[in-house]
């Protein structure tokens, strides 16, 4: 669909919308599956309206950072693929796959979500780390806060693969019961201003059409962990401040559709 930016800038300045949502309304169905892959230590689908997302799940053993000896690690990549909109091309990853991975990393890194010292296995030697792919299945906007959505679930659901004890093999066709330490379950919401209105859960065409964004990855009990802005235009202090409230919200409002999907 070819849209105006125009029209769109002028419904948002309006508080109206082309698909009549309210600017803090979500698109649905939202959607969250876990354990798609059997391939993968933990994995899960997320679709919020038309935008539909993957994110799995891989853990290996390495050998730990030099600065950080005691503690494992975390990666996170992002793949755009063609299949989820005529705008990506294969080949290495570009500059919107690159910022969609460390929005997410920074959300959860920053949020020190998984006990590092505990993905340990022998300091200086050997250590678990947890390597996340995330994949774009439909791209019909706002991937940021669906990425971060599938993430979180992937991570969630994970298992550690068996790992034989005498000759530290993994067998990862076999899962033990025993899920990664997570310490806090950060969730990113992204708020978007269009022609000096705020609104989440963009579609594709009020993304072209946005003056800045703003995402928050925040914990289950509020607290913030990363702030990433995004656009050309500034944000005032009362418009960060406004964006924080409308962040925080929804992402009560995501965490409890997580919670229903896992039957927590």
């Amino acid at each position: 669909m070819i849209v105006n930016k125009d029209t769109i800038a002028q419904l948002a300045k309006e508080n109206r919308r082309l698909d009549n949502r309210s600017l803090t309304e979500f698109r649905s169905p939202i959607e969250i599956e876990t354990n798609i892959s059997w391939t993968a230590e933990g994995s899960a689908k997320v679709r919020i309206g038309e935008t539909v997302v993957m994110a799995g799940v891989k853990l290996s053993i390495e050998k730990p950072y030099n600065d950080t000896p005691d503690e494992g690690g975390i990666m996170v990549n992002a793949e755009l693929t063609p299949l989820s909109s005529p705008e990506y091309e294969p080949g290495p990853p570009g500059m919107k796959a690159i910022e969609l991975a460390r929005v997410t990393d920074r959300g959860i890194r920053e949020a020190k979500a998984i006990d590092m010292k505990k993905l340990c296995i022998i300091p200086g030697e050997k250590a678990w780390f947890v390597i996340v792919d995330i994949i774009t299945i439909n791209d019909a906007g706002n991937l940021f806060d669906a990425a971060g959505l599938a993430t979180l679930t992937a991570l969630k659901s994970a298992k550690y693969p068996v790992v034989d004890k005498e000759t530290g093999a993994i067998d990862y066709k076999q899962k033990t019961d025993i899920p990664l330490p997570l310490t806090k379950e950060p969730l990113p919401i992204t708020v978007y201003k269009i022609n000096g209105s705020l609104l989440v859960d963009p579609t594709s065409e009020e993304e072209k059409t946005y003056d800045a964004r703003l995402t928050v990855a925040s914990d289950s009990d509020g607290t913030i962990s990363a702030l990433q802005k995004g656009g050309n235009m500034p944000l005032t202090i009362d418009e960060l401040s406004k964006m924080l409230d409308i962040a925080l919200e929804k992402s009560n409002f995501l965490r409890e559709e997580l919670n229903k999907a896992l039957n927590v």
